[in-house]
């Protein structure tokens, strides 16, 4: 077992990362502070690990509630995070309960979420079950949901006590999930790591074919680079905001597409490329780190163009909701090299629409467009 550890002084927390997590019981004592707990999962995860996470808990020592919610990104609303209040309080949980976020990113926000808000604040521990949840969205305390309008527009900072990533869960992840979760491990390199946006490119194949090893060295070198970020700027007032790369780009194809059709790493691979491209006209990025981008998000199996009915205008009026926005100035993330990123607001607006349009997806493309 691996752990990586987020260094927030006193609200400091272990990222603990290896196979057969789920199987050692005691695991979570350390990091509960009541007796009191409910386990929050979703229809897809819960029959798989369920069991396996209630085994983690002393019976005689832990009350113990489940809640099963219903999977996938359109659910991640307030509505559903209603229904984790409503279990809260017909169980009459108190201010030292915890909450066990079970799942993907989605579960894992919502979850955030609802112990953020609960009481004005309980603990909680992330359990993510998916790779761009171990990788990504499971660390630094951002959770959250959706509105209609704009991506992630309703949330709170709020941490959990530990994460536990189980690689053994990946087992259990389709293809098409796997490939998201690439987008963010793939994110880490561009932004400052290139030594390991280099080792991708070399191990692409092994990521792809779920070796252990690799996967293992994917997670643990992303957390890493995450928990330095977190630690210098929590609630992202400079550095951290560098971790956006793709996502205004992003959320402006999930909320277009309401949520339903691509998944969230989908969504940022094709956003980083497009932030790659800008980049290149503006002149900042040389077209050759363009092509080993484009080659590697390719060979993750993402897409590369938006949707064929987002075009320019829509993209951009979506991306205006950004929550990066300031005094009306949509603030992108951009490269001036692999592992060199920076955040503008200081670009040609022109040079932005050329950009849309390049990665418009021909009228032929129904679903995803690559």
């Amino acid at each position: 077992m691996d752990t990586v550890t987020v260094d927030l002084g006193e609200r400091s927390y272990p990222i603990l990362i290896g196979p057969g997590l789920l199987g050692r019981r005691g695991l979570l004592d350390p990091h509960l502070s009541g007796h009191q707990v409910l386990i929050v999962s979703n229809t897809t995860v819960a029959p798989l690990y369920l069991d396996a996470t209630r085994a983690l808990l002393d019976p005689e020592r832990h009350h113990i509630e489940t809640l099963i919610l219903p999977d996938g990104e359109s659910y991640k609303t307030l509505e559903t995070v209603n229904r984790i209040y409503d279990a809260l309080l017909e169980h009459h949980f108190d201010r030292r309960c915890t909450l066990i976020a079970l799942g993907g990113g989605v579960i894992g926000d919502m979850v955030g979420f609802a112990a953020a808000t609960y009481q004005r604040g309980v603990d909680f521990i992330q359990i993510p079950t998916t790779l761009l949840a171990q990788v990504d969205s499971s660390v630094g305390g951002k959770t959250g949901v959706n509105h209609p309008l704009g991506k992630n527009m309703i949330g709170a900072f709020h941490q959990p006590r530990c994460v536990i990533a189980d690689t053994d869960t990946l087992n259990t992840l389709d293809d098409r999930q796997l490939s998201a979760g690439l987008a963010e491990v793939i994110k880490y390199g561009l932004i400052r790591d290139p030594e390991f946006f280099h080792w991708q490119e070399r191990h692409i194949q092994a990521l792809l074919a779920r070796d252990t090893d690799a996967l293992t060295h994917a997670i643990r070198r992303s957390c890493e680079d995450k928990a330095e970020i977190v630690a210098a700027d929590e609630r992202e007032a400079g550095v951290r905001a560098l971790l956006n790369l793709g996502h205004t780009f992003g959320h402006a194809i999930e909320t277009a597409t309401g949520y339903r059709h691509w998944l969230h790493g989908e969504a940022v691979g094709t956003g980083m490329l497009i932030a790659a491209d800008l980049s290149v006209r503006l002149g900042w990025l040389d077209p050759a780190d363009y092509r080993r981008i484009e080659t590697l998000i390719i060979e993750a199996g993402l897409p590369t163009r938006a949707p064929a009915d987002l075009d320019p205008d829509r993209f951009l009026s979506l991306m205006a909701r950004d929550k990066k926005v300031q005094h009306g100035k949509i603030r992108l993330i951009l490269l001036k090299g692999i592992g060199q990123a920076v955040i503008s607001d200081d670009y040609d607006p022109e040079l932005l629409r050329e950009t849309l349009e390049a990665h418009h997806a021909l009228p032929e493309h129904s679903g995803l467009g690559i």
